[in-house]
């Protein structure tokens, strides 16, 4: 069992791979991520988002638990972010995260994810979050280790 991102853009940039490599090297299971990289709409507006959540939906598996990064979604410390992934992973369930398009996703994304999550009410670049993620996920392996990474 791993962390499956799925997310909807381009290939990391150089910069985003080298800190992403930073961090996924020391991830243990089941805190690892597995990448899948799904291409953009050709679209624009609510025709790319509804593309977009459709090739997103299509990748769930029915009882994975999905955490959605949304600017709306719910603003937590990264203890809580631990907490809210360890019970995924103690109940059984496969987590998968979605990092949707440049318009976002539609609501029935939204509705399926058990968790939505916000980074910062602050938006950022897609290669950003990515690594933002990535870190996010190591800190939480550590968190949930005991281990001292994470200063309260």
């Amino acid at each position: 069992m791993s962390v499956r991102i799925l997310a909807v853009g381009k290939k990391h940039e150089a910069w985003v791979t080298d800190g992403i490599a930073r961090y996924e090297k020391r991830l243990r299971k089941p805190f690892d991520t597995q990448w899948q990289l799904l291409p953009h709409s050709s679209r624009e507006g609510d025709a790319a988002r509804t593309e977009e959540s459709d090739r997103l939906l299509g990748k769930l598996d029915r009882d994975s638990f999905v955490a959605l990064l949304d600017e709306r979604g719910r603003n937590v410390d990264s203890p809580t972010l631990a907490r809210t992934l360890q019970a995924a992973f103690d109940g059984g369930r496969a987590v998968t995260v979605i990092i949707g398009g440049a318009y976002g996703v539609d609501d029935r994304v939204r509705t399926r994810a058990d968790f939505v999550w916000s980074l910062s009410n602050l938006v950022f670049p897609h290669q950003l979050v990515r690594l933002m993620l990535t870190e996010q996920l190591y800190r939480s392996q550590e968190i949930a280790g005991g281990r001292s990474y994470h200063h309260v």
